[in-house]
């Protein structure tokens, strides 16, 4: 891996694609905010061509000791990726490889069949045929029954052909994967080398939710590999070649071959880098943290510089999931909202006769909005109306003034009542309002006790995505042997901490960052499940940097 030194971060949201280049001191040299394109790959060219041509214009001062250093633009060593590419493909059901999918757990789990819950359009597009096989494993780590290796090799045979993927998910996988592994090399000998997704490596405890989450990620890995290469397309027009990193759901990073192997793991990405610019801009580990953008607001906590993660399982696109993501709470308010009502006529109550979305104009907000000549009341002509923004033509919004003064007390109630919910204790919290919709944001709101707006806000979740370090996770149950508590900890942080290397990250930085144990009780052995979570900077970053060339 190559020397650590300019860092591009690139977030696509649902609104606006963002960019940014930031140097070794974690200055940001040129940031870009374009429209997201509906086929979304255009924005991120877009956002790379603006700010790269920014930092070509640029002047590098040149060192002390010697001649000019190269512009920015020939230092960027590493490029960093948050996407929704993924959630995009789920919820409109595009581009989506078609799944084979194999439960090993007969005939315990005969009695709910995979994807019994799925959307039957969403099926329909991804699955290439399931079963269900002999095999599983107990909670305390023996066989639920023998595996069945001829029935996998029927079914697989009957798939050929027909299926980009496998997924393959055993009872109890995160006690034992060692049924989910001997499957797996049935289908590299049966099927060659097709992308097999294993649930033991992407879900937790819980078997429907990470048998969802395990098809869900085959499925998606066409849609990492076009994204991928779209960047790489991008990169290489300006003659880059930098080491290549995906955002999480956690708020860190992991390598490209790592992205490509579990893509369902970047769904979350978004929110995340947000939430990690947030403390980054600001130095805070601890507080609340609002991201506006230009069709949604994401209310999520910074806890200890990492976000809060959700104790519960996630749906995505109409499916139940248990892999990590950020705790959230999501509302229909940004820039481009569309505000309805009675204009021109008196609002008996207010805000009552004022709707707010959940219609936005997004990346539309320019032709369509008051303020900029349009004909659409939007969120952003309600900033500007309160005086919370400079923006367009304020006369423009001069018909509509009581309706949109109406609707930002609407969208100050919305905002309250979404911090409220996500808040987990009495008393008042900061509050750091990133995204270019924080506009929409007052300076005073009940539960908080000061609003934070640092400088780059609007540029936050591109930051968040270049500064980020790299992790791994464990989420499994062990069962005590000799060693007892202390030996299943240690397994597991060491575990943590192998996946955090495996996924980019510097050896001798990678420290345990998150340490849970959950008693599992009426068992007949000792067990506990264990959440252990590494994380450390990208390797090469404490290397010296050769500015020769």
């Amino acid at each position: 891996m190559p020397t650590l030194d300019y860092r591009l971060g690139v977030d696509v949201g649902g609104t606006n694609t963002d960019a940014v280049i930031l140097d070794r001191s974690d200055q940001v040299l040129a940031k870009a905010k374009v429209p997201t394109t509906p086929d979304v790959t255009g924005g991120i060219v877009a956002a790379l061509d603006k700010v790269i041509g920014m930092s070509r214009a640029a002047a590098v001062p040149a060192r002390k000791d010697g001649p000019p250093e190269p512009r920015a633009v020939s230092r960027i060593t590493h490029a960093m990726l948050g996407t929704t590419h993924a959630t995009n493909a789920v919820l409109e059901r595009r581009k989506l490889h078609r799944v084979a999918v194999i439960r090993i757990g007969a005939p315990a789990t005969l009695g709910v069949r995979p994807m019994f819950e799925w959307p039957a359009d969403l099926t329909g597009v991804v699955s290439a045929g399931a079963t269900v096989v002999a095999g599983g494993i107990e909670f305390d780590g023996r066989d639920l029954s023998p595996f069945d290796e001829d029935a996998v090799a029927r079914f697989l045979g009957l798939v050929a052909g027909r299926c980009d993927g496998v997924a393959i998910t055993s009872v109890f996988a995160p006690v034992s994967p060692r049924h989910e592994l001997l499957a797996a090399e049935i289908v590299k000998r049966e099927l060659g080398e097709v992308h097999v997704s294993l649930s033991h490596e992407i879900g937790s405890v819980g078997l429907l939710e990470r048998e969802n989450a395990t098809i869900l990620n085959a499925a998606l890995a066409g849609v990492a590999s076009d994204v991928a290469s779209a960047l790489g397309q991008a990169l290489a027009a300006h003659n880059l070649s930098p080491v290549t990193f995906f955002a999480q759901n956690d708020g860190t990073l992991m390598a490209l071959d790592h992205a490509l192997r579990y893509p369902v793991l970047t769904i979350g990405s978004g929110p995340a880098n947000s939430i990690r610019g947030a403390a980054f801009l600001t130095g805070r580990t601890d507080a609340l943290v609002a991201d506006v953008g230009g069709t949604s607001t994401d209310v999520g906590v910074l806890v200890n510089g990492f976000p809060r993660e959700s104790s519960q399982g996630v749906e995505i696109g109409g499916i139940r999931t248990n892999f990590r993501m950020p705790d959230l709470v999501t509302i229909a308010l940004g820039g481009g909202t569309v505000v309805s009502g009675a204009l021109g006529q008196t609002l008996p109550g207010g805000e009552r006769g004022v709707r707010l979305g959940p219609e936005s104009v997004g990346y539309r907000l320019r032709d369509e909005a008051l303020v900029f000549g349009g004909s659409t009341p939007t969120l952003t002509d309600s900033a500007v109306a309160t005086g919370r923004a400079s923006l367009g033509d304020p006369s423009l919004a001069q018909p509509a003034l009581r309706l949109l003064k109406a609707a930002s007390r609407a969208a100050d109630l919305a905002l309250a009542d979404a911090i409220d919910r996500v808040k987990t204790a009495k008393g008042d919290l900061t509050l750091i309002a990133v995204g270019g919709g924080s506009i929409l944001i007052p300076d005073e709101l009940p539960g908080v006790s000061e609003v934070i707006r640092p400088d780059h806000f609007d540029a936050a979740n591109a930051i968040g995505a270049a500064i980020a370090s790299v992790s791994g996770q464990v989420d499994r149950i062990f069962h005590f042997g000799p060693g007892g508590r202390k030996a299943a900890l240690d397994e597991a942080s060491q575990e943590a901490r192998d996946h955090a290397v495996a996924a980019g990250a510097d050896p001798d930085t990678v420290q345990i960052v998150e340490l849970e144990e959950i008693p599992l009780a009426y068992l007949t052995s000792p067990a506990v499940r264990i959440r252990a979570k590494a994380a450390g900077a990208l390797g090469g970053l404490y290397e010296a940097t050769n500015y020769s060339g």
